[in-house]
């Protein structure tokens, strides 16, 4: 089998569209078919079939598609072998990321990726909802993801899944709120405020969305936004307060917001990296990687 053609079973299958397919890999749509029928005569058996407008893998397109990842992964391994054997790594690493995540992890990575000259990063914000993290893995080498404590988004199952930090979520008020002296606060002190929130089914949602539940009573969410340092200057100028993460807020706080740590809700944020199987073998993406990993043990350190 031709390794090519398996690998746009596997395309076809996470995309979902000729079109798509053809697009990703710089094809025209026809000749993505051919390709497609090709193989198809060549196994002996159908692997797409007409689906509405579009098609879809049959049974066996499905399990030549669960191949095609093991075939990827393996030739991916074999090439990092070989620049591990050669002393190097090169080429370019693509990385998706939300705002905060990189405020608080891309400056220190591109500072230690400077001994690493032969490999460049290309770095794209991409703020999602938690559940749409997985299928930026189908056009970035790395996503740097964010969940909600103790949920696991769907359709990840496929992914290699690499956890980077748990970030805990503080409530943040003026320095002339009511509750600014305090040392924690529980839900039930500060659920009647007004809110700073951030966009639904965001994992610091589903927290305030706990916490309301916890009281029983619903919060006012007065604005909505995925700009931290606008919540931050809505807080400090008294105008709600806001669920904000600790390691990334911080070092803003002083002279102009209060961080407050909650009591009686388990209050935080997973950030994890999400890559398909066969990208985190490559050498370029693990050694990405490692850096990663490195950084955040070093804000969550610096932040104790």
């Amino acid at each position: 089998m031709d390794v090519e053609q398996l690998a746009l079973l596997r395309e076809l299958r996470e995309r979902g569209s000729v079109t798509e397919v053809a697009e990703v890999l710089g094809k025209s749509p026809s000749a993505v078919s051919q390709q497609l029928k090709t193989l198809q005569r060549r196994v002996g058996v159908a692997l797409v079939e007409r689906h509405g407008r579009g098609v879809r893998l049959t049974d066996a397109g499905v399990a030549l598609a669960e191949s095609s990842v093991r075939v990827s992964t393996a030739i991916a391994e074999a090439e990092a072998i070989w620049d591990a054997y050669r002393g190097g790594a090169s080429g370019t690493v693509r990385i998706a990321t939300f705002y905060s995540a990189a405020e608080l992890l891309v400056p220190g990575l591109l500072t230690r990726m400077r001994t690493h000259d032969g490999i460049t990063l290309e770095i794209s914000d991409r703020d999602v909802s938690q559940n749409d993290f997985a299928a930026l893995s189908n056009d970035y080498d790395i996503v740097i993801a964010h969940r909600s404590d103790d949920v696991l988004p769907p359709d990840r199952a496929g992914l290699t899944v690499v956890p980077l930090l748990r970030e805990p979520l503080d409530v943040a008020v003026a320095l002339d709120h009511p509750l600014a002296t305090r040392v924690t606060v529980s839900p039930a002190d500060i659920i009647g405020e007004n809110w700073i929130g951030v966009p639904r089914d965001y994992p610091i949602d589903r927290v305030l969305g706990a916490m309301s539940a916890q009281v029983g009573v619903a919060a006012n969410i007065v604005y909505r936004t995925t700009h931290l340092p606008l919540a931050e200057k809505l807080v400090a100028a008294g105008h709600g307060v806001a669920l904000l993460p600790r390691h990334t807020s911080l070092e803003r706080a002083p002279g102009r917001f209060t961080l407050l740590p909650l009591l009686d809700v388990r209050a935080g944020r997973r950030i994890e990296a999400l890559l398909r199987p066969e990208r985190a073998a490559r050498r370029a993406v693990s050694l990405v990687l490692e850096q990663l990993r490195q950084e955040a043990d070093f804000d969550t350190a610096s932040t104790q």
